[in-house]
């Protein structure tokens, strides 16, 4: 059970902290910018990381892992064990593969968006109407195959991110950047709310020049809003993983405090974040 998203991550961290002496990695402040437009994100300094453990706290390094997830740390997610859309996700990530449709359904287009901690950000757009299918997961990192732990400690470079499956006929995709701008602060860098981190980090991942176009028009004028610089990312996504399972509409089937929130669709009631 975590407190927030990134709550459990630096509660063990100053767990292993007490009992036992261990090397922070070197971190430095860069700037990420955007392939598409002139969107830029300041990533602040990663988080204490796993890795940090010296060579000499073997032991605590392992405690500290399990600590994490019973051991878990390195386990591979069943992308086919998942409900659709998972394992085609899975499939096209394995591949190296982004996709423009659902290769079942091909009438039904993708989008990826992220927007802090994926519970809340999933279970606003299960709520919009011509959205069939979504499914949380780990986007814009260069490793195959993270799972939770990993990305939670920040020892990738994903964010927690969402995929939509949405039909054209009945829902545009000006409506899908409705929610995410709905949802998000994006002049905050590197998380929302009390979730911070590069694994938090909020962008708009377009999956084909259409939607390139859209978003970045859409960027431009949210840019008229604020007077700080927006900080989300606007770029081509890259191969999504699918999370696991019980990440999966979490908060529909009831997060941790086992109290269903209401995925139908124009639902408006207030969406409790972590459950």
């Amino acid at each position: 059970m975590r407190l927030n998203c990134s709550a459990a991550c630096v509660a063990l961290v100053a767990v292993a902290a007490t009992t036992s002496a261990f090397c922070v990695q070197g971190s430095s402040f860069f700037t990420r910018t955007s392939s598409i437009g002139s969107s830029r994100v300041n990533n602040n300094k990663l988080p204490v990381s796993i890795k940090s453990v010296s060579r000499r706290g073997g032991r605590m390094q392992m405690f500290f892992r399990d600590l994490l997830g019973g051991g878990s740390y390195n386990l591979k997610i069943d992308y086919t064990g998942l409900d659709h859309p998972g394992p085609e996700l899975g499939a096209a990530a394995q591949e190296g593969k982004v996709l423009v449709t659902s290769k079942k359904d091909p009438k039904l287009a993708l989008a990826t968006f992220a927007g802090g901690c994926f519970w809340g950000l999933e279970l606003a757009y299960q709520r919009v109407p011509g959205v069939v299918h979504t499914a949380a997961g780990y986007a814009q990192g260069p490793e195959e195959g993270p799972n939770y732990e990993q990305v939670c400690a920040g020892n990738t470079g994903h964010t927690e991110a969402i995929m939509v499956y949405y039909n054209p006929k009945e829902c545009a995709y000006e409506d899908l950047l409705d929610t995410f701008f709905d949802r998000v602060d994006p002049t905050t860098a590197n998380g929302q709310g009390g979730d911070r981190g590069k694994q938090y980090r909020t962008g708009v991942y377009v999956h084909s020049p259409e939607q390139e176009e859209i978003a970045k028009a859409r960027f431009e004028k949210e840019q008229e809003k604020h007077r700080r610089p927006i900080a989300s990312e606007l770029k081509a996504a890259s191969p999504f993983w699918p999370a696991e399972k019980y990440h999966q509409q979490y908060l529909e089937k009831g997060g941790r405090f086992n109290s269903p929130q209401s995925a139908a669709k124009g639902a408006d009631d207030t969406i409790r974040c972590y459950g």
